[in-house]
């Protein structure tokens, strides 16, 4: 699949040079839009504007819409006024208002005055919504009928109206007052007698969320009920947009690769990894390993504390990286589990004592299972031949109980702390791998050397 794209991105070149644009455009509205966006990306020259211009109006308006940024920023400073405007006017308002909020601020301007009076005012309003909520990724076109109508009319009315909408297979009924009262589809338009009213065949039952719901929540809500659209109602339950499958994908993808990023300890990124500079992923990095480094003094603090008991027996800190590293991994496992089913909805606050029992059993039995297979690794190879202090039957049975006491601290700490950050408004995916690592050393540390008080000859 590369080398196609490599080799039509040659092609495409080539074409550009000898200047063959019919042959070029025959070749371009065979492809997708996103495929189109993806040779756009790989060219980024000054002889992208050209190539643009050869694309047929829609599917030029879908091309943009697929691109990344920094390429249609590109394109905008290369487009003369009225060649942005018939972009503008191709676009749908709420991909207009995505491509506003990721441009500078004279490129903003540019845009907005190419738009039509109708179009700025709607997405001014879209504008107002707070980022990352139902709002901010809605459209404001879509098909609305009345109760009254029939069938034949409703047909009529979509005919009519529809093709500037989003969607026009799901149809939203309101009343005289806006409130919406139901839905139904072209499907049951089409099958029904043309003087059916449309309040015979409609769906009374209407699922729907607010303006200010989290998009993360209403993105969910497509994967929970099968939703091509999503009907947005205000304070009033009138209806104000509608959310479409395509963007709550969009939404999905984001959440999922801002989720990854965190839980990876990086500050969550925009762009793609080839199109961000060296300083761009310094200044996403290096925050978070800094806070990790500063709290890994903790980790230190407490091996010098117990510095005595290192100094009699020395073999004791050969199993320290062991410890450690099984209690990290282990609290990782709980956080990525309980992260997911807090992403998901299967979990709430209200189930973290559920969570916790549930987690403190998996923790003993995984727990048992590496400390005898500890024991007798140890018995058997690590302390053959052991004569220092304390016997080799002492140290596996210390190393193995701490094994079982790290396991069950890991897993309720790695099940408990994306539960809390949840609970007081953070995203869970904080609590992910690096900071329960973190935590977990130092908290297997202090187990590791109060069973080494307690049981051993010191």
């Amino acid at each position: 699949m590369v080398q196609v794209n490599v080799t039509l991105t040659e092609t495409i070149k080539v074409l550009l040079d000898e200047k063959k644009y019919g042959t070029l455009r025959d070749i371009l509205v065979t492809m997708k839009p996103f495929d189109i966006a993806a040779v756009f990306e790989e060219l980024q020259d000054e002889k992208t504007p050209i190539l643009f211009r050869i694309l047929p109006k829609e599917l030029a308006a879908e091309t943009f819409v697929e691109m990344d940024d920094e390429t249609q920023e590109f394109l905008i400073h290369g487009f003369s006024d009225s060649e942005l405007k018939e972009v503008v006017d191709e676009l749908f308002v709420d991909d207009a208002v995505d491509l506003i909020e990721e441009m500078p601020a004279n490129v903003v301007k540019r845009i907005l005055r190419q738009a039509d009076k109708d179009m700025r005012k709607q997405i001014n309003e879209l504008l107002k919504y707070p980022e990352d909520s139902a709002g901010s990724i809605m459209t404001t076109e879509f098909i609305v009928l009345r109760p009254d109508m029939t069938a034949e009319m409703a047909i009529k009315r979509i005919r009519r109206t529809g093709v500037d909408k989003e969607t026009i297979y799901t149809c939203y009924v309101n009343d005289e007052n806006n409130k919406l009262i139901g839905i139904t589809t072209v499907k049951d338009l089409l099958l029904s007698e043309d003087d059916t009213p449309v309040k015979d065949m409609m769906e009374e039952n209407v699922i729907s969320v607010h303006t200010l719901d989290d998009q993360e929540q209403v993105a969910q809500m497509f994967s929970n009920y099968n939703f091509l659209a999503l009907p947005v109602v205000d304070n009033e339950m009138r209806l104000v947009g509608i959310v479409t499958i395509d963007d709550a994908i969009d939404v999905i993808q984001e959440e999922a690769t801002e989720d990854i990023e965190k839980m990876a300890a990086v500050l969550p990124s925009d762009k793609p990894y080839m199109r961000t500079g060296v300083f761009g992923i310094y200044r996403k990095r290096a925050p978070w390993l800094l806070i990790l480094m500063l709290s890994a003094t903790f980790t230190s603090t407490i091996i010098s504390s117990f510095d005595g008991i290192l100094a009699q027996i020395i073999i004791l800190s050969s199993f320290i990286p062991m410890i450690t590293g099984s209690g990290g991994n282990a609290g990782s496992q709980a956080s990525v589990s309980v992260i997911r089913a807090l992403s998901l909805g299967e979990i709430e606050f209200k189930n973290t004592l559920a969570v916790l029992w549930k987690e403190v059993r998996v923790a003993v039995l995984c727990g048992l299972t590496l400390a005898v297979a500890n024991f007798f690794k140890l018995l058997f190879f690590d302390l053959r031949g052991y004569t220092g202090a304390g016997s080799p039957i002492q140290i596996a049975f210390v190393v193995s109980a701490t094994l079982v006491g790290t396991i069950i601290m890991a897993k309720i700490v790695g099940s408990s702390l994306p539960i809390l950050a949840s609970k007081i408004g953070f995203d869970p995916a904080v609590m992910a791998n690096p900071l329960i690592s973190t935590v977990c050393d130092s908290l297997s540390l202090l187990i590791y050397f109060a069973v080494a008080k307690m049981l051993l000859p010191l």
